[in-house]
């Protein structure tokens, strides 16, 4: 999907498929075959039949001055597929990337042409992205010259090296190029290193308690729920980059929840199941802490839950059991919320519905295949070179390791995430229930904080923003961060590329919001730290031991639900 960014970094390229649960029951042909969305495509263009005839005849006259070595035709300079040099100075590969420029440019002025609605143009935006960079002569071993140069250099051996690598990533799902080596690095070893202990493990869960890092801390605890899809230690990805280290060095009590992987016999876990297990967990940090209320900071599909647990726990008279509620790239209106939203039909939906129950869950290594044909160039073809054409291994990245390493989703949370989506139910008070009661996200009173991505092409940052103006919260900010969906949430200090907006939720939109609040340079870590700290409580003597209170620590973080496969 095309899509303006900042300076997009490698962390970037990682993100959980919360959102993408409809499409990941399909394959990437049957996503790339035609449907009505050609038809009307088609037909817009018939009715601009001479902008068309014009548009080919431009091509045509380009196409013979690329031929004759007239044509002037340029990569933009931050295309780096065409960076080395043979591509200017070798005639036959600069007359071959012009005429690819060429038609691209072509394609994307007729597709712009078609006038599509929002709903078509989304769902060709992803065909079109994929067939433009399939297509890009930089892919082809016989043509790039990165694969001649490596063929040269190792006598052959990448050649062998990469069709090794083929045939592996092939073999089993997602069937993409592998964007780290699957050993590159190990769970609780070089990543999820932050010193703590279960102190309760369920069915459905485990709670951590991390060791506090600060003499005195603050009074009231902070539980982080991370996606219900992926695993939670990208907030403890690494020393100095972890969320969770971060906080507990600004004084403040954490603990997180670490999901079970479910299988086949979890089959019937719901929003209902996920709801009760997310209270159990604030009942347990509560009783721990010894306070009556606990922050709650969830993340992508656990800032689904949580709103829902949320609104559930005002509805009965509960809601001060919330003493603020913090979303991270969280989509709760799904209208126009991108690809992944144009996808849903009620066909569809019920079809992958059916998928999912045929199995008892949905693999989340199918939501990592279409979240990296999202990202064609970034995620597939960059390492289609790399891997393949060049023989080379990918770089180890930890964001990138923790992104492969896929979890699965319950059917029955699929279904109910689904229907859910598909009917925008939770923009409409009632129309969806937890736990027995009818949810209204109006009712949710704890003041809010409510962080985007600029460049998020998962969650697009309009739609958080109206996550945020969903809440009834009288205190609610909203955070704009500069980067993409995961680099918007490991975003520790020091980064000089890093800048955020943050300012009441005031305005009638997104635009009007970010058009009246000033850029500020940095992470937003620090600015929400003092938003919790204003809001935690007194400083109290930190806890000499983990647990306590009927929860005693049971094994060292980060557990052993995490490692589970």
């Amino acid at each position: 999907m095309t899509t303006v960014t900042e300076n997009p970094r490698e962390d970037e390229l990682a993100a959980p498929l919360d959102l993408l649960l409809i499409s990941s029951t399909r394959s990437f042909a049957g996503r790339m075959l035609p449907d009505r969305s050609w038809l009307r495509m088609g037909a817009g263009l018939a009715k601009r039949s001479g902008t068309v005839a014009g548009r080919l005849g431009l091509l045509t006259r380009e196409l013979v001055d690329v031929a004759a070595g007239r044509s002037e035709r340029a990569p933009a300079r931050a295309d780096k597929r065409f960076a080395d040099p043979a591509w200017q100075h070798n005639p036959w590969m600069r007359r071959t990337m012009q005429a690819y420029l060429a038609s691209v440019d072509t394609a994307e002025r007729l597709f712009a042409d078609a006038d599509l609605d929002w709903h078509d143009r989304e769902k060709l935006r992803f065909v079109l992205d994929n067939l433009i960079e399939g297509l890009a002569p930089s892919n082809s071993p016989v043509i790039s010259p990165l694969g001649w140069k490596a063929l040269i250099d190792t006598g052959g051996l990448s050649a062998v090296r990469g069709l090794k690598a083929f045939a592996r990533d092939m073999a089993s799902k997602p069937r993409v190029p592998a964007m780290v080596e699957p050993d590159a690095f190990t769970v609780g070893e070089t990543v999820a290193l932050t010193k703590g202990a279960v102190v309760l493990q369920t069915r459905m869960f485990e709670l951590i308690h991390y060791a506090p890092q600060t003499p005195t801390v603050r009074q009231i605890p902070l539980l982080m729920v991370p996606p219900v899809i992926n695993k939670y230690y990208i907030m403890d990805i690494a020393p100095g980059r972890s969320m969770i280290e971060y906080f507990l060095s600004q004084g403040q009590q954490v603990f997180t929840i670490s999901w079970r992987n479910p299988q086949a016999r979890h089959r019937d876990w719901g929003l209902d199941a996920y709801g009760g297990a997310l209270v159990e967990a604030l009942d347990a940090v509560r009783a721990i802490a010894g306070t009556p209320s606990a922050h709650l900071l969830a993340t992508c599909s656990g800032g689904i839950l949580a709103s829902m647990v949320a609104a559930h726990l005002s509805a009965i008279g509960e809601g001060d059991k919330i003493a603020g509620l913090s979303l991270g790239v969280t989509v709760l209106d799904h209208d126009r919320a991108g690809f992944a939203a144009a996808a849903m039909s009620e066909r569809a939906a019920q079809a992958a519905i059916r998928a999912s129950a045929r199995q008892g869950y949905l693999d989340g290594r199918a939501m990592a295949e279409v979240f990296a044909w999202l990202r064609p160039t970034d995620l597939v073809w960059r390492y289609w070179v790399n891997n393949y054409v060049q023989g080379r291994p990918p770089a180890a990245f930890d964001v990138l390791f923790w992104n492969a390493d896929t979890t699965r989703l319950a059917a029955a949370l699929h279904r109910d995430l689904v229907l859910m989506g598909l009917r925008n139910s939770l923009t409409r008070p009632g129309e969806v229930s937890m736990l027995g009661t009818p949810i209204d996200l109006g009712a949710v009173t704890a003041d809010a904080y409510v962080v985007g991505g600029v460049a998020d092409h998962i969650c697009p940052w309009q739609a958080t923003f109206r996550s945020a103006q969903l809440l009834g919260s009288k205190d609610a900010t909203y955070v704009l961060s500069s980067s993409g969906h995961i680099a918007s949430l490991v975003n520790p200090p020091g980064n000089p590329r890093a800048s955020f907006r943050a300012g009441p939720v005031d305005a009638e939109g997104p635009d009007e919001w970010k058009a009246s609040v000033e850029k500020s340079a940095g992470s937003w870590w620090p600015h929400y730290a003092a938003w919790l700290g204003e809001r935690s409580g007194p400083q109290v003597e930190a806890p000499r031991a983990l647990g306590g209170r009927g929860f005693e620590p049971l094994a060292p973080a980060p557990g052993t639900y995490v490692h589970q496969k």
